[in-house]
């Protein structure tokens, strides 16, 4: 795929130019690759491309987008965000061609290009189909036992659900609705302009009746002419054994109801693992760090290692050296997509004692003599005995 242009060198213009600059340079270009009026084979695309630049750097707020973080800034935004407060009616008129006329709601002959939204590809639809309603999304946060056993739990999502009262229709109850009389039932607006080079229509919502095709007189009290009402639900779910902290549990049809009969959303149940206070995970792996004396680690012990399901014996052979992993099989998370658990890993440090008594200190000097080690006096300072080491 080709790499986007910059949108002021599509345009020809500075950075720094002004929205009138802006409007006149696309204006210009326009009238060249308009697909109606160009013989270059190309210009469908030439023409897409610099209507998408002025979207763009016409409006305040995705310029500002634009200049801060390039094309990767623009990834936020649909088609129909970027083309949405484009007046292409005034952008095309006074040409000084004699000037184009307008006619709403429909428009009939004249072959060619007919709608600039067509050309990009989502111009013309019914923007009063049936539209699936909004994901809801839900926190929940377990313990890492709860991870690792799994759990089934009744939550409460509030989410907009479907007026009990009248049943989505969004009248009071009794009272009637009448077909909107500004677009006829059909819930949007069509606006046609013919200009020099061709005709250009734009489709939208009805303000009367909110793209909705009928009027509402008497909007029903309980969900104010909304049809749709806030509330909570009791929803059972149920938390798979080894689940990470991250993971996303869907629960499908339990998001926000759809509109015109639109299909509900989803439910997204984010888990969040808590941090545990001996263990650490890594994937489906358990990792404890084992405090030990020098004792045990010079002569070997056996020891209660903690797992998440009791402890269990391990043993330290003697000569073990600070850091030392020992792995025991099966003490770890299970795992998601197969049978099986991970390991805990059981990582030794050998701790020195802070304080020793005296007869302590007489068995280690001994053992360092019978070692061979050579024991430097407490009683000498630091910078003294960097001195003997540097005079010897």
């Amino acid at each position: 795929m080709a790499e986007k242009r910059d949108y002021y060198e599509v345009l020809g213009v500075d950075k720094g130019a002004e929205k009138k600059d802006i409007k006149k340079a696309y204006r210009k270009l326009a009238m060249k690759y308009h697909p109606d009026v160009s013989e270059d084979q190309e210009s469908g695309e030439k023409f897409k491309e610099i209507s998408e630049a002025y979207a763009v750097l016409s409006d305040a707020e995705k310029r500002q987008t634009y200049d801060q973080y390039g094309h990767a800034g623009m990834n936020g935004f649909s088609q129909e965000d970027i083309y949405n407060n484009v007046n292409f009616d005034d952008i095309f008129r006074g040409f000084g061609f004699g000037g184009g006329q307008s006619s709403s709601r429909s428009s009939s002959g004249g072959g060619g290009f007919e709608s600039i939204f067509d050309l990009f590809g989502f111009g013309g639809g019914g923007g009063n189909g049936p539209t699936q309603g909004e994901d809801v999304y839900y926190e929940m946060n377990i313990t890492l036992e709860e991870a690792a056993s799994g759990l089934e739990e009744d939550i409460e999502v509030p989410h907009k659900k479907t007026c009990p009262k009248c049943h989505g229709s969004k009248a009071e109850p009794g009272t009637d609705t009448r077909t909107c009389p500004e677009c006829g039932g059909s819930g949007q607006v069509r606006q046609v302009s013919n200009t020099p080079l061709g005709q250009f229509a734009t489709v939208r919502p009805c303000r009367t009746c909110r793209g909705e095709g009928q009027v509402i007189d008497t909007p029903c009290k309980e969900c104010h002419g909304k049809g749709i009402v806030k509330n909570k639900s009791t929803i059972h779910v149920k938390i798979p054994p080894g689940v990470e902290d991250g993971s996303r549990l869907r629960v499908p049809g339990e998001g926000d109801v759809g509109t015109r009969r639109g299909p509900p959303g989803d439910l997204y149940v984010i888990i969040g693992v808590k941090k545990h206070q001996l263990f650490k995970r890594e994937e489906s792996d358990l990792i404890y760090n084992m405090p030990i004396s020098f004792v045990q680690a010079s002569l070997g012990d056996t020891v209660e290692a903690p797992t998440l399901t009791g402890a269990v014996d391990l043993k330290i052979p003697a000569g073990t050296q600070t850091g030392t992993s020992f792995r025991i099989r099966g003490e770890g998370m299970p795992h998601l997509r197969w049978n099986g658990k991970g390991n805990l890993y059981v990582k030794v440090k050998i701790v020195t004692p802070k304080k020793l008594s005296p007869k302590q200190k007489e068995l280690l000097t001994e053992f360092a003599e019978i070692s061979g080690e050579e024991i430097y006096s407490t009683d000498k300072g630091f910078f003294e005995k960097v001195k003997e080491v540097i005079n010897h």
